[in-house]
Parts: C-alpha cells; structure tokens; sequence
C-alpha cells in the first residue's frame, strides 16, 4: 500500500472527482458514511457525542457526520469553530444542510467563547483540521484542544489528530496537538503514524477505504509503502511436486562464540523453517556441540579456534551468506569480516555483531557487495549513521545510508522500516511489543538468509522475511501473551504465518 503524501493525497481526491466522476460534495458524504459505519457498532443513543469541526473539509466530514448520527438518534453537539470568516465551499453546503435537519445543538466558537464541557464518558471526534494544518496551533485553538485533552473523553480523530503534521515534525513538546485514542484516515495511511514519538497522539489507527481513483492510485510515484500480506502473498514461489532439497538453496550462517551458542542456533532453526534446502553453521568449537544437539538438521563448519570466529570457510557451494548473531567482536573476527566482504560475489545479510564491526571500521561499508542487507536495531544503526533527532531525521539518515552504499537496510522496531538501494522505505505491518525480546533478531536474520539462499532478490527476502517475521510473532503472542512470548516461540509459529500468508 501506498503513502501519500498531503500534497498527493489533495491530488487523488481531485483526480478522483474529474474521473470517476463524482462532485466533491458526493466524496465527502462518502468519507462521512465510512465514519458513521465505523462509529455505529461503539457507540449508544445514551452518550453524549462532540463533534468538534473546523471550517476547512476536515470540518466538513465532521458537519456530514454529526447529521448522520443526529438523523439516527444520536445525542450530537456539533461545534463549528471560527478559524476563518468562512469556510471551503463544501463545509458551507453541510452546514446548512446540518441546519436544515434541525440539528438542536450546533454551536459556534470563537475567541471569546467559553469551551463547552465534556464528561469522561462522551465521545469527543476531532474534525478541525485533519492533514490540512501547515503550522503550529495558536491563539484560542489551541486552548481549545487542550480543553479536549484534558477532558477525559474516548477521543476519536479523523484523518489526523488535529495539530499534527503529515509528512513533517511536529514540536511534541510545546506543540498543542490533539492525542487521540483512535485515528481514521481515509484510504491510505499517514507516514506520521509509523513513528513512534506520535504513538501517544495517534492511538490505535485504521484506513477507512473511501474509493479514491484506482487509476491515480497505480501511477502516484511514492518513496514509503506500507507492506500488507496480499502484496507479500505475491512474492511467494510455488514448490514443484518433483522438487528436491538441492533446488532450494545452500545457507551458510557465520555465527556463534563461546557462550553466544543460542544466537546460531536460532538463526538456524529459523533460516531452515523459511524454506531452505541446506544449511551450513561456521561457528568455533564450544559452540558446535550444543548447536548439533538442539537442532541436528543443519549441518556444522567448525573453526579452528575453540572460541570464536577465526577463519573463513570456503564459499563457493553457499547461495547465501549471513553473519553476525552471537559472533563476538575479537580481532581475528574482525578480520574475517573485512575478508569476507573483500571476497564474496553475492549479497551478504548483516546482523548483529558484524555490524557493531562495521561501526569500528565504516570505511569497509563502502566495499559491501551490492544489495547486500543490514539489518540493525535502533542502537547499531546510531553507531553505523550518526544521531538523529526525530524519526523524520532517522527516516533520511536511513534512506541515505541506503543509496549511498547500495543496500538495504532493515531497521528494527515496530512498523520496521525497509529502506532499498532507490530510495524508497517500506514499513512492515505485523509484529507486536512481545518481540522485544532477546534472541529474535537473530530468527529475522536466519529467516532473509533462508529466503536468499532460495533466489529471493534482496528486496523480496527482506519484505517477506519482516511480514513473516512479525506475523509469526503475532500468532504466539495470540497463543501465549506478549509477556512471556520468547524467539524460539517465534521460530515455532513460522510455518503457520507461511501458511496465513498463502491462505490469502
């Protein structure tokens, strides 16, 4: 799914009305109407519900929504707050027909208007600015919205709570910005959502389709996507019946050190549970033993040192190479290392260890083989690419990193963002707070190895691997609780998201 951007988004909707066609007062009665099917299974005649409307369209769905509710039934206080002597033609057509209707409580505030109270148990939906807002709140408004934050109320924002900014930051801080419990946008989601400093004011989220224009939709040229299963379901190859363990790839893992077994042997169990045919581990001594004992499929290189990574093994039978969970950062590893990226003719999957490596020697990133794959949690990507003050500065560092090194980089955390080689950022759709847990990047690590090995481009084995990823943590999490869900439960729900994913 696509991410557009406000400017996009205003062109979709004009597209949509030339093409379809359909007037644009007909469009935002049909963006009311999803409002109204979403609200009316939550809400009672007994409650008390404000509408709160600016005078711009955001306003307008909210004066379209208020008759729906009001010609149901429903308690209704709508408010048309002055932000301007008049508003846009579609607004001014449903408030007169909210007037019309009879509506016995519709209210106007201005300046000098005393805020109208709110009980903990209403309903308060913010229509009074949405994505249109390009500044800050001030003056009066933003008394207003804290008046609304403080009130207590279930609050329901529509399209974008209502002083924060789309595609830009906002200042959280001194801002005055509605916080909302849900948010409804209409279509696509906003890239505002997928950060995680507006968490607290966007709440839980939904797109609400509203039937914008297929044809503008499929040609809007966009730099963030938003990876849904039916889009992953596309990227999955068939298994022929006559197929055999050789036409399904050779992994190698480089992974493990004295007392870091675990790392490799979750990186193993999950790059076999993806798919793949074979799978070499290159680990040292003290780790081979108990990695042959927990998972005897995957077959074991041992390096010459007792303790660690010391020497490479040779490449040439391997589709894919991964390297990094449990490795250590010795010197002689280091070494390897630097060789390995010297010598390899394919993509490598990065993780871990290996990149803490490469925060010590950033002049080896220039000499990655294309498309190779970097996958760092939020602490190695700062070491890898410098600080950043908000998400939108990380969101540009990561997108940087990614065309000037030719790689993509998979950074970790909710909504894990897949930055590529062009330019372009996909944000994941599944995972939960469970996986925050030890072990299970080392299982997202052996799942894009597994995924390589078995000629999935790097791209494809990255968007696949997270979605995978993530839904397989989903599915323990609904089996066992976010608290107690471990990596290994991960691993264990892999071929169940396999097949949700081809149930699709």
């Amino acid at each position: 799914m696509k991410i557009l951007p406000v400017e996009l988004l205003r062109e979709a909707d004009q597209f949509t009305i030339e093409n379809e066609p359909i007037a644009s007062i007909d469009l935002m009665e049909r963006a009311a109407a999803r409002l109204y099917d979403w609200l009316l299974p939550k809400i009672t005649t007994e409650q008390q519900i404000h509408v709160f409307c600016g005078q711009g369209n955001n306003g307008g769905d909210g004066l379209a929504l208020s008759r729906m509710l009001h010609l149901k039934g429903f308690q209704v206080n709508a408010y048309v707050v002055l932000v301007s002597t008049k508003g846009s033609p579609d607004f001014e057509v449903n408030l007169q027909r909210l007037r019309d209707c009879k509506i016995p409580r519709l209210t106007e505030i201005g300046p000098h208007t005393v805020f109208p109270n709110i009980g903990r148990n209403d309903l308060l939906i913010d229509c009074l600015f949405g994505s249109g807002l390009n500044k800050p709140v001030t003056g009066f408004i933003a008394g207003l919205i804290d008046h609304m934050n403080q009130s207590g109320a279930v609050v329901v924002a529509v399209d974008l709570p209502s002083g924060l900014f789309a595609d830009l930051p906002s200042d959280l801080k001194k801002g005055h910005i509605i916080r909302a419990d849900y948010t409804l946008s209409f279509q696509f989601p906003k890239l505002a959502f997928l950060l995680p400093e507006n968490d607290p004011l966007v709440g839980q989220w939904e797109v609400l389709p509203i039937g914008l224009h297929a044809g503008y939709i499929a040609q809007a040229r966009v730099k963030n996507l938003f990876v849904l299963g039916n889009e992953v379901r596309t990227l999955l190859k068939n298994r022929p019946k006559f197929s055999h363990k050789g036409n399904y790839g050779h992994a190698l893992l480089i992974a493990g050190a004295a007392g870091k077994s675990g790392a490799a042997i979750l990186a193993a169990k999950a790059c076999l549970r993806s798919g793949a045919g074979l799978l070499h581990v290159h680990t040292p001594a003290q780790a081979a033993f108990p990695l042959q004992a927990a998972f005897p499929e995957a077959m074991v290189s041992v390096d010459p040192s007792d303790s660690i990574v010391s020497k490479l093994p040779k490449l040439e039978p391997f589709n894919a190479i991964g390297i990094g969970p449990g490795l250590g950062i010795a010197e002689s590893t280091a070494a390897i290392l630097k060789l390995l990226i010297q010598t390899a003719d394919r993509p490598l999957v990065l993780d871990a260890d290996a990149l803490n490596i490469l925060s010590e020697n950033k002049t080896w990133l220039s000499f990655l083989p294309p498309g190779s794959i970097l996958t760092p949690h939020p602490r190695e990507f700062e070491r890898l690419a410098g600080k950043w003050q908000n998400s939108y500065e990380r969101l540009n560092l990561q997108r940087e990193f990614s065309v000037r090194y030719g790689v993509f980089v998979v950074f970790k955390g909710a909504y894990s963002t897949i930055s590529t080689p062009d330019g372009n950022c996909w944000f994941n759709s599944t995972g939960n707070p469970g996986m925050a847990t030890a072990g299970a990047g080392d299982v997202l690590t052996g799942l894009i190895t597994g995924l390589m090995a078995q000629s999935y481009a790097p791209l494809e084995s990255a968007l696949l691997a997270v979605y995978v990823h993530g839904l397989a943590g989903d599915l323990a999490a609904e089996a066992l609780g976010m608290e107690s869900l471990i990596a290994s439960d991960i691993i264990d729900k892999i071929g169940a998201a396999f097949s949700a994913i081809r149930s699709q």
